[in-house]
């Protein structure tokens, strides 16, 4: 039982479940760190053309940090590029910021995905795979408990996830918690395949987003 934000809240069976021992996952952090490690390199030139980008368009740092849950429920440090204005309420979730605190190079990053460039530090750290749930604010906590129970948090957080291609920031909590569950049951090499060219298609479309609150 883990006690966040002043609540406990228990693994449940379905964490259980989920922790018989497979081969793919093993393969899967090796592969994530020498595709992260790739990557990074490869986008070197895109990191200094979005921190010039957030610097001359609005005051504050470069790179935007946030605690998220991670595998086992445990906290970690995620970053992203700062796409949000010094204002900004620091531990709410994307969706339910509100649009007036986004910047407007942000909103370019935002839909362009550019902003989780930076995840890819937290790969090579070891908090976050490729694939996988997607990490969400301590404050979450409805969903939070949802993914306990169904064992969620037996595997690393991605920066991109089933969710994000099957509804993203439309789906509810229990949705989101019941793929992330399915997600986390048929684990394997292929499905990670077909995933990532899924999140690719995503992206190019900006299908499913929503960009922030308008209240």
């Amino acid at each position: 039982m883990v006690k966040l934000k002043g609540r406990k809240i228990p693994l449940g069976d379905g964490v259980r479940r989920s922790l018989r021992v497979r081969l793919y996952p093993l393969g899967k952090r090796c592969l994530d760190f020498v595709l992260a490690a790739f990557l990074l390199l490869a986008a070197t030139p895109m990191f200094f053309f979005v921190a010039f980008g957030i610097r001359v368009t609005s005051c504050g740092p470069v790179l935007f940090r946030q605690v998220r849950v991670g595998r086992r429920l445990e906290p970690f440090l995620l970053y992203k590029f700062r796409t949000m204005s010094c204002r900004a309420p620091h531990d709410v979730a994307t969706a339910d910021m509100p649009a007036r605190y986004i910047t407007r190079f942000g909103r370019f990053l935002r839909k362009t995905s550019l902003d989780e460039l930076p995840q890819l530090i937290n790969v090579l750290r070891g908090d976050m795979s490729l694939l996988g749930p997607r990490p969400v604010v301590l404050s979450e906590v409805e969903l939070i408990a949802s993914r306990a129970a169904r064992g969620v948090y037996t595997v690393r957080p991605g920066i991109s996830g089933l969710a994000q291609i099957s509804g993203r920031d439309l789906l509810s909590p229990e949705e989101k918690a019941r793929l992330d569950s399915e997600y986390v049951q048929q684990m394997s090499f292929l499905r990670d395949v077909r995933l990532f060219l899924s999140t690719c298609l995503a992206v190019f479309s900006r299908r499913d987003i929503r960009e922030g609150n308008i209240s």
